[in-house]
């Protein structure tokens, strides 16, 4: 599977928050325009070279996109727990109205990206293969961009509505960072509006009758889980047409609550759990296969140790669509408490404000697009595929300082550079990178930048590598010669362009 770069960009996704209103809208405030674009007129497709790079270029804006929804999670979580004490400062105010107007300028683009190929699904797919291709591939970006907004914004209605002092706050203006009252307003009522629901529809009924068929773009897998992963397109499929059903879900001009979805039908209580249970708000088609499997993650503690690299796959999940390779995530357990008190770094001061966390088995620290944090094995198991790999000759003073490099990650903001040389944010991969600094890891070139892998990091576990396999699962099942496994799963996936990404999070 193809690798494809990501660009920088950092900022916490609450636009879609901003427009979470409990009354209608001014009447004086107006509609913006959004041309169409001559559907009458045959399409003109590009050349696939440029096809490629513009699905590229929408994967890294859709990827971002998902990142910032699961921050906006994160921060509403900061956001209500403090103000049930204290009143929110002037860096939490800061950092909502920056966010709001990086996100406004994200709206803008995904917008943009929707319009200049919504005309392609006036027609049926060009009979020719090539521009057939190109056709459905164009087709598909326009509805998983539409998509992608209607799923920020119920992702944040449902979870800013209700708290009215929020609410109250984030709709006020900021001339400061030129945060304008009417242009929340206008992206509720982009939300609201009749006619775009109408256009988005017609996409959808397109890729229902076109879109599923084979392309020859690798890129083309990922735009189709998009959508079918996406809770607005999940709900209305499960349901009625779009026009109807997400219209009645998306008007939040009375009080609706969450018991609203409960009268939408019988998947509406999946549609309730994957905007909460899914930090980026996609439907999980299924569970891992070792997801709540008890007598496996009871043989897993008594076989790690702290310090071991923790490696999954999950083919179910729309990121493993997009990240090449094999494996898909990378993660450190740091171990339990008797284990820190042996290592003798227990009451070190860098442990001692996660103590809590570790005694409550949360050792699992892995990179999310939420950011670095910490969770129990058993989230953490929700997976098909697990390794387990350890540095075979470690002393307990290395140990030591691999778990103490760990946990001064934790918190970090996630990166979207993909750039293994720096320490203030972190991808997955790169928090492996970080923490055992004195090993020698194959990295390659990104945007002129280096770079790692889940891949790369499995690789220093074969022949001759200063890793081994401690435990290794393959679709839910132990593997007995996990040496040569680990080399076919790696063999299969090398091949890859020169330019290329690591991974993105769950």
């Amino acid at each position: 599977m193809t690798h494809f770069p990501f660009r920088s960009f950092v900022a916490v996704f609450l636009l879609f928050v901003f427009t979470a209103h409990a009354r209608p809208l001014p009447l004086e405030v107006s509609l913006p325009d959004l041309p169409a674009g001559d559907c009458a007129q045959a399409p003109v497709f590009p050349a696939r070279a440029d096809m490629e790079i513009r699905l590229h270029r929408y994967l890294r804006l859709a990827e971002e996109a998902l990142t910032m929804r699961a921050q906006a999670i994160q921060l509403y979580r900061e956001l209500e727990s403090k103000l049930k004490t204290t009143p929110l400062s002037g860096q939490d105010l800061q950092r909502v109205n920056e966010g709001a107007v990086a996100l406004l300028q994200q709206r803008a683009e995904f917008f943009k990206t929707a319009l200049t190929y919504e005309c392609w699904a006036s027609t049926p797919p060009d009979a020719r293969r090539e521009e057939g291709d190109i056709q459905r591939a164009g087709v598909l970006i326009s509805l998983s961009a539409a998509l992608i907004l209607y799923d920020n914004y119920l992702s944040a209605v449902s979870l800013y509505h209700d708290n009215a002092e929020l609410r109250r706050l984030i709709n006020k203006p900021d001339k400061g960072v030129g945060l304008s009252p009417d242009e929340l307003k206008k992206a509720e009522m982009l939300f609201h509006a009749p006619e775009i629901r109408r256009r988005v529809r017609q996409a959808i009924l397109w890729y229902r009758q076109y879109g599923e068929a084979e392309s020859g773009f690798e890129a083309y897998a990922y735009l189709a889980q998009s959508i079918e992963q996406s809770p607005s397109f999940h709900l209305v499929r499960a349901k009625r047409p779009l026009l109807d059903a997400l219209g009645k879900v998306i008007q939040f001009t009375e009080n609706y609550t969450l018991d609203t979805f409960a009268d939408l039908g019988s998947q509406s209580s999946h549609f309730t759990s994957l905007l909460f249970g899914n930090t980026v708000g996609l439907v999980e088609t299924r569970r891992g296969k070792l997801y709540a499997r008890p007598e496996i993650e009871r043989r897993l503690r008594e076989t790690l140790r702290a310090g071991d690299i923790l490696l999954e796959k999950t083919p179910f999940r729309l990121t493993d669509v997009f990240i090449p390779g094999h494996w898909g995530h990378a993660a450190i357990w740091v171990g339990s408490e008797e284990e820190l008190n042996a290592l003798g770094i227990w009451r070190h001061p860098v442990v001692l404000p996660y103590q809590e966390e570790i005694r409550a088995g949360r050792g699992v620290v892995e990179a999310l697009r939420s950011g670095v944090e910490m969770n129990t094995l058993a989230h953490f198991m929700n997976i098909d595929d697990f390794a387990a790999l350890r540095r075979a000759e470690m002393t307990d003073e290395t140990r030591a300082a691999v778990i103490l490099q760990t946990l001064r990650q934790v918190g970090k903001s996630y990166d979207f550079n993909f750039n293994a040389e720096t320490t203030d944010r972190i991808f997955c991969s790169k928090l492996v990178y970080l923490a055992y600094g004195d090993m020698d890891w194959p990295v390659s070139k990104m945007l002129g930048r280096y770079t790692i892998s889940p891949d790369d990091v499995a690789r220093r576990a074969l022949s001759g590598g200063p890793l081994s396999i401690v435990a290794l699962y393959h679709d839910g099942a132990p593997v007995d010669a996990p040496l040569s496994a680990m080399e076919i799963f790696l063999r299969e996936n090398r091949e890859s362009p020169p330019e290329s990404a690591p991974s993105a999070q769950r």
